[in-house]
């Protein structure tokens, strides 16, 4: 099974080559032996938009040439772009990019086309694994619940992943009011002065009415944050027990964030070296990928 980067880079080529091949979310699903759930959600994960609706509006872009041949049959282009029917294509069209294709051919009227997705050699990591450079965000505030750990910066890797493996398979089950027992929040504290690593795994809760004995309690206030995207070959699990692949991860990932000073995030400093949290929806494994969200609140420069 190939490689996050080399999965979502193959799955682009093959969309291209089948805009005239008839090639929908099924037919790729089968070609990449993944079922068509788990790659319409990795799709989404990664490019924030559905896998279906990108074939769709890349085919329609493409036949935008074919439309400015006037002989060409309105049928026909419909067919070569596998809409069963014409009137399905003129809707679709017309939804797209809101008029039909025969006021198109009559008018020239100027048309934003979808273009092709790309992935660059930033968003890969040197183990064939993806992390997308951020999105800011609003995160609204919430309230998790937990077991705080608290270790030194030497002991972050063994720790942190016992502690969060401890949790999901045995202290998860004893909170009340979960709003999806099914994600897991990681939060992260840094004392750098006294070089010491607070990580709490949790979930989120609806408040804070009842938290159980010995446990612990936070709430993030509503903050804009640098959101990152994380595509990994492995279970999430492997996170708990393979303390090489967490230095790996870790290591990539920080460096990653660190080089990330372009664009809309160079306004910003983020504050990842006192607080950030990661998201991880259990439920999202296929039994190959795994994906994760990895927040931290920005300050404006």
């Amino acid at each position: 099974m190939l490689k996050p980067y080399n999965l979502l880079e193959d799955l682009l080529i093959e969309i291209e080559k089948g805009i005239k091949e008839n090639a929908n979310v099924n037919t790729i699903a089968e070609k990449f032996s993944l079922s068509e759930r788990h790659l319409r959600r990795i799709f989404k994960f990664a490019f924030k938009q559905t896998l279906g609706d990108y074939i769709r509006s890349r085919k329609l872009s493409a036949s935008l040439n074919d439309l400015k041949n006037e002989n060409t049959n309105i049928l026909n282009i419909a067919l070569d772009y596998g809409f069963d029917y014409e009137q399905n294509y003129i809707r679709a069209f017309k939804r797209e990019f809101g008029i039909t294709p025969s006021s198109f051919r009559k008018t020239g009227n100027i048309i934003k086309e979808k273009q092709p997705f790309h992935l660059f050699n930033e968003n890969k990591l040197s183990n064939g694994n993806l992390i997308f450079t951020p999105d800011i965000v609003m995160v609204p505030q919430f309230h998790v619940i937990g077991k705080n750990s608290r270790t030194s910066f030497d002991y972050i890797v063994n720790q942190a992943p016992d502690a969060g493996k401890q949790f999901l398979f045995n202290e998860r089950k004893l909170i009340k009011n979960i709003v999806n027992p099914n994600v897991y929040i990681g939060m992260g504290r840094v004392d750098i002065e006294n070089k010491y690593f607070d990580y709490m795994p949790s979930v989120q809760v609806e408040n804070l009415d009842y938290v159980p004995q010995e446990f612990d309690h936070y709430t993030f206030n509503a903050a804009l944050c640098a959101k990152f995207r994380y595509i990994g070959k492995h279970h999430y699990f492997a996170l708990y027990t393979n303390y090489d692949l967490v230095t790996e991860i870790i290591g990539e990932m920080y460096k990653t964030i660190l080089n990330t000073k372009n664009g809309e995030y160079a306004k910003y400093t983020s504050s990842y070296d006192k607080i950030f949290f990661e998201k991880i929806n259990l439920n999202n494994y296929d039994g190959t990928y795994c994906q994760m969200e990895w927040f931290t609140p920005l300050i404006e420069n």
